[in-house]
């Protein structure tokens, strides 16, 4: 009886020890791969600013397709086709858009370049 009483305790701390690994934290990745500073998701420092805003939400389209195993196309999304900018900035938004979206799915689809 008194084994049982050590033994149960034991196990269960035992089991529960390789639960702390997980816990550690891991360094950064490099730069150029991911997200972060100079990553694959940073728009190109020639862009302006509508042209930013649309190449972020041109990658978060891209997530929110791939996550939902939608058919990659740009088309398909409202925010590109109908934007909520101005009528004089949507081409640029729309500009934007495309090319974050396309490299955001050659990146989820085809792995970091």
């Amino acid at each position: 009886m008194k084994i049982n009483r050590i033994a149960i305790p034991a196990l269960a701390i035992a089991l529960a020890a390789p639960g702390c690994v997980f816990a550690q934290s891991y360094p950064q990745p490099a730069p150029g791969y991911g997200q972060g500073p100079a990553g694959w998701d940073v728009p190109p420092q020639e862009f302006r600013d509508i042209q930013r805003q649309g190449y972020h939400d041109g990658i978060e389209g891209a997530r929110k397709d791939f996550d939902n195993h939608r058919r990659p196309d740009v088309n398909n999304r409202d925010e590109y086709r109908h934007p909520h900018v101005p009528s004089s900035a949507r081409s640029d938004y729309r500009d934007g858009f495309r090319r974050g979206y396309e490299t955001a799915m050659s990146h989820m689809m085809n792995g970091p370049r």
